[in-house]
């Protein structure tokens, strides 16, 4: 499985150059700041896609935009490639860098620089994780939206690079929508800002062509990011059903009803076991599917709504409604689902797909995924943001038994075709990395692609970021 996907083939003068290289960075940054040596690297070789790693020629670790352009300008003068990264917590191998390849973490730009509670705004370092900005304006009453599962450990600008959802995203938006401005540098070491905190800034939308670059635009420093008002109120509930179809039909007949919840989960029973044998959520474990769907508000307005929840749910079987009774029983049902990546890794080797399909697909597509990963001899639990359609199977697998870690790599790339496929697309909030590099052509055209190609190599001409990601290696212009 570690030589399936391909990357470029190192450059061999930068090779050559290597302790050059080493000592130009060692006169940019301080000691602390740049890691060279061979056992050092080790934790820099891949991220959480980690059937596929590489030791990068060196990683660098500034603590400033000025420092990062410094060692952009330099790496753009001679021709050497880099790779970003902020916490490693990539599942499409976004952060794995190549033998030829200067790693640029931002882990150490890790300060809030402002919080803004009037026009509702921080102003963050891109090495900030994403749940350190709600915990620094919770107590004032307002939070930060996207919540990535990994949202304890993830840093804003890896969630600006894969354009980060989260549970609470069906309500809120993702990324993108929750992004005011940036602050980032080029290729060659120049500094920009894109928006600000007005709500709508003048000019092209580069800031949207920005957030979901994958770290192929630049490399982004600074964030101003939205604040929201708490709600008055918020109550999870759990719908436990038969089976998946019943639980995928009941998520698309809750939203075409025009009910928009702050969040709707999905849980196999796979998923279920794993997650309650961790969390000890009180998840009911005599269900073929569960939904975790969380409404908000007064009470009178969540008791209305519930009310329409449960009868959209009678109409599909529903076996269980167990509403939420206490803030330590809510922080306990959302624990199980926000541990369940960590949960399944107790159990299993698996590989976490991020296909997106309309709602109206859920039921259809969740019976194909069971019967694709059937076919291979593995096994699946399914777990995911049913709300928007983003689902994120598990495919379980031995990563000791290459053959058995090549079955789990086809069927998720089966699962991914069966999304576009449905309507839908590759990725909702992973990113292409190199998991789904080359299935872009299952997705989109040529001419799609060499638009795409286009518009990156304006920002970037001699392909030195990120190199080996998001597009094919065939096809891509000649450098």
């Amino acid at each position: 499985m570690s030589d399936a996907i391909p990357f470029l083939a190192p450059r061999a003068d930068v090779l050559a150059r290597r302790a050059r290289i080493v000592a130009d960075l060692a006169d940019l940054l301080p000691p602390e700041c740049l890691v060279h040596e061979a056992r050092e690297l080790v934790p820099f070789e891949t991220d959480a896609f980690v059937s596929y790693r590489r030791l990068p020629l060196a990683v660098a670790l500034p603590r400033t935009t000025a420092e990062v352009a410094a060692v952009m300008r330099y790496c753009h003068r001679y021709g050497i490639p880099v790779v970003p990264r902020g916490a490693g917590t990539s599942l499409s191998g976004g952060a794995i860098p190549q033998e030829d390849a200067v790693v640029l973490g931002l882990s150490k730009m890790n300060s809030i620089l402002e919080i803004d509670l009037p026009n509702r705004v921080a102003v963050v370092q891109a090495g900030v994780t994403n749940l350190n900005i709600s915990e620094s304006v919770s107590a004032d009453g307002f939070f930060y939206a996207p919540d990535p599962s990994s949202q304890l450990a993830c840093t804003i600008g890896g969630n600006i690079g894969m354009n980060s959802g989260g549970a609470h995203c069906l309500k809120y938006g993702v990324t993108t929508n929750n992004l005011l401005g940036v602050r980032m540098v080029l290729v060659d070491g120049t500094v920009i800002e894109l928006g600000g905190k007005a709500l709508d800034a003048a000019g092209y939308d580069l800031l949207g062509l920005v957030c979901g670059h994958e770290g192929q635009l630049g490399i982004v420093t600074e964030a101003t990011v939205r604040l929201i008002a708490k709600p008055e109120g918020a109550r999870p509930v759990l719908f436990g059903f038969e089976s998946s179809e019943e639980a995928g039909a009941c998520v698309a007949d809750i939203i075409a009803a025009g009910i928009i919840p702050v969040a709707i989960e999905f849980m196999d029973k796979p998923a279920i076991e794993i997650c309650e044998a961790f969390a000890h959520a009180g998840y009911p474990l005599d269900v073929g599917a569960l939904l975790i769907v969380e409404i908000e508000g007064s009470e009178a307005e969540m008791d209305a709504t519930l009310k329409d929840i449960v009868e959209i749910a009678r109409r599909h079987a529903v076996k269980t409604v167990r509403e939420c009774q206490s803030a330590t029983e809510a922080a306990l049902i959302w624990k199980g689902r926000k541990s369940a990546f960590g949960a399944t890794g107790r159990i299993a080797d698996y590989i976490c797909m991020d296909g997106t399909v309309p709602l109206s697909q859920l039921s259809h597509v969740l019976k194909k995924t069971t019967e694709i990963v059937d076919h291979y001899g593995l096994r699946v639990a399914n777990v995911f943001h049913a709300g928007d359609g983003n689902m994120h199977p598990l495919i379980l697998f031995n990563a000791n038994d290459p053959e058995d870690a090549a079955r789990a790599e086809a069927a998720g790339n089966d699962i991914l075709k069966l999304c576009v496929d449905a309507g839908g697309c590759l990725t909702g909030e992973h990113g292409v990395g190199i998991e789904k590099r080359d299935l872009m052509r299952h997705q989109y055209s040529e001419a799609d692609l060499a638009q795409q190609m286009a518009v990156r190599a304006a920002f970037d001409p001699g392909w030195l970021l990120n190199p080996s990601k998001v597009f094919p290696l065939e096809g891509r212009p000649a450098q």
